[in-house]
């Protein structure tokens, strides 16, 4: 019975049920008796936690309400139903869709940012791939070779136009692969007027390389070339020359080899200073004792005479795995330079047999 007055007293006192004369009496008892002061914490603590479990339990009983009432307003029963549910939530609708937006353009924005400097690199590379409006010389013949046989011949300009050069006597041709994208029909043309129907057999995007061949049926080889592929590292400033197609006449360029590695570092190309315009892509790259060294690709836009060109290493491998995979027949590579003692004039009027402007219809 003492024990239950005790605890009667205790709620009293923390409730703030007791009068104030009441109240100061028993908190002097407290500071003199320690269990009874040790009941008061305890009997605290007890309705503390009874407190926050009753808040609990309501709160989650309200949460349940809350969710009962949104199932039953997102039941597409009546308009009213609707209205009910977007008066009541619009705000948070609101919110949600802003987020959203704001999530939306958020990444829209970091895509443009990281696509710009993509965009800034590429720009810096220029393909040297020339657009053709009209040729000046008639094109039937080729037309006749192009169109299919049982049609008229019409007379009709290249779309595109670059360089290539023959690789081995029996009929294949190496260029830029951009030079050919997209083509429907590809001709090449040497110096002396002799044209070629040929198809692309193999494309290297990469590396922008691809590799030609001729297939009309008349064609009985290049003969024998006179250049060698040089598949060794060639030396900072050798003096090295091209020949290409920037135009409808045959254009020779020297300059020297300024770097062992290509745009960006690339070590399967040179960069070379030979000034080239649009046209002189996929042409070849020769040293001074007339061996071949490269295949010209592109150049450093807003840099006059950094050009760049494949190395004849690289291409030699392409030409073997190809080998050995099928998908090109082994190849016949010229194995004697006949180039190396001749002055540049000779050097010059020996190859242009061999290298060819490259017509690209579409």
């Amino acid at each position: 019975m003492l024990e239950y007055r005790a605890y009667e007293e205790i709620e009293r006192y923390l409730n703030g049920q007791m009068a104030a004369e009441e109240r100061a009496g028993f908190e002097a008892l407290l500071r003199t008796d320690a269990r009874l002061a040790e009941q008061v914490r305890e009997h605290r603590q007890m309705l503390q936690a009874l407190k926050a479990f009753g808040q609990r339990q309501d709160l989650r009983q309200q949460l349940n309400t809350i969710h009962s009432q949104m199932e039953v307003e997102q039941q597409p029963a009546t308009p009213n139903g609707w209205k009910v549910f977007w008066n009541r939530h619009r705000q948070t609708v609101a919110v949600a869709a802003s987020v959203s937006l704001l999530s939306v353009f958020g990444t829209l924005w970091s895509v443009q940012q990281m696509k710009a400097p993509v965009q800034q690199q590429t720009a810096r590379y220029v393909e040297l791939r020339r657009e053709v409006e009209r040729l000046k010389k008639a094109q039937t013949a080729i037309i006749n070779g192009i169109n299919d046989a049982s049609k008229p011949a019409t007379p009709r300009p290249a779309a595109f136009s670059g360089t290539g050069f023959a690789i081995s006597s029996d009929g294949y041709v190496v260029t830029s692969s951009h030079v050919v994208e997209g083509a429907d029909s590809i001709m090449i043309e040497n110096k002396a007027g002799s044209k070629y129907k040929v198809t692309e057999v193999y494309r290297d995007e990469i590396h922008d390389l691809s590799i030609l061949k001729v297939t009309e049926d008349t064609f009985e080889g290049f003969g024998k070339l006179p250049y060698t592929f040089k598949d060794t590292e060639s030396e900072l400033g050798e003096k090295v020359f091209t020949l290409g197609y920037p135009r409808e006449d045959i254009v020779f360029g020297e300059g020297s080899l300024s770097s062992s590695s290509g745009f960006e570092g690339d070590t399967t190309a040179y960069q070379i200073s030979i000034p080239l315009n649009p046209g002189n892509s996929g042409g070849p790259l020769l040293d001074d004792r007339g061996n071949l060294i490269g295949v010209i690709s592109g150049k450093q836009a807003g840099q006059e005479g950094a050009a760049f060109a494949i190395k004849s290493a690289y291409l030699m491998q392409l030409i073997n795995e190809l080998a050995i995979t099928g998908q090109v027949q082994p190849l016949i590579l010229p194995k004697n330079n006949t180039l190396s003692a001749q002055n540049r004039p000779q050097q010059l009027k020996k190859l242009k047999e061999y290298v060819f402007v490259v017509k690209v219809y579409n």
